[in-house]
């Protein structure tokens, strides 16, 4: 099978290298914005339009922005039983409709994966799982590239995307808007950033071991999971005096935490409904 890309970024360059590496035939990609030039990007064959690409490859991976995708869907030319898919995590193949009416099979293929880099996302995606959204004969096709590629497979209706891919949000986009707002915290008593995150690092790795090791709820620790109202109480006293703006957060994470707290079975109802009343205080 020859594959092919529209958009040379972070994703569509890793899954071009890491396919290449599994035996399909990669054709060629073309991009509007080359990646800046380090030894696997210079590698990667780059054609000279989407239509080129669209007419070389069996499978076409649309992997540019978000935005842009269903603007390239409308501005290829398409061919019958062709394969054409993108790689979002929040839309469905809706987006696809033109080249669903020229009569190529459409799908999605999100790799659940952070993609801050190129090197870094060739050593992530090994393991990752991966959405599809796809029917026969396509979805089978992708489901071997998961597999090829060392992932889990999920299927997802339409309508499940949006859930998804917020889902996503929450475990890995505000994790480092967590680390970020704990940081902070450390600066107000005169740590830097740069030291203060090598320190919490192990303790953000920790969390994680044991969440894959321990599982939720039982994995859970801190004032919350002992029904420590005490600490509680001096944490939002020392946000309210020093770092105001991650009060409300505080006391959100916080709400979010009492029912895990309760489903560990280490505080009882009535610890529970005072810790929430405590968390709900203006």
């Amino acid at each position: 099978m020859k594959i092919g890309f529209i958009g040379a970024g972070t994703v569509g360059t890793a899954l071009a290298v890491l396919l290449s590496q599994k035996g399909y035939e990669f054709i060629g990609a073309s991009t509007r914005k080359p990646l800046k030039a380090d030894r696997i990007v210079s590698n990667l064959h780059l054609l000279e339009s989407n239509q080129e690409v669209a007419d070389k490859a069996d499978l076409v991976f649309i992997t540019t922005p978000d935005d842009a995708i269903a603007i390239v869907a409308s501005q290829v030319k398409w061919h019958k039983e062709q394969g054409v898919v993108h790689c979002s995590g929040a839309d469905s193949t809706d987006i696809l409709e033109p080249a669903r009416k020229a009569g190529a099979m459409v799908g999605g293929f999100h790799p659940l994966q952070t993609f801050a880099g190129v090197k870094q996302a060739i050593e992530n995606l090994p393991g990752s799982t991966f959405a599809l959204e796809a029917e026969e004969p396509l979805l089978t096709t992708l489901k071997d590239m998961a597999t090829a590629l060392g992932g889990r497979w999920i299927r997802l209706k339409p309508e499940d995307k949006a859930a998804y891919h917020a889902a996503a949000v929450f475990a890995s986009n505000y994790l480092v808007t967590l680390a970020k707002m704990s940081t902070d915290l450390w600066r107000t008593f005169g740590v830097p950033a740069d030291q203060a995150i090598q320190a919490l690092l192990p303790l953000m790795h920790g969390t994680l071991n044991n969440i894959e090791n321990i599982g939720i709820p039982q994995c859970l620790t801190g004032p919350i999971a002992r029904g420590d109202t005490g600490t509680v109480n001096k944490h939002l006293k020392m946000l309210q005096d020093k770092a105001p703006s991650l009060l409300s957060p505080y006391r959100e994470l916080g709400r979010q935490t009492v029912p895990i707290a309760q489903s560990k079975e280490r505080i009882n109802d009535k610890q529970a409904e005072e810790m929430e009343a405590i968390l709900e205080a203006n």
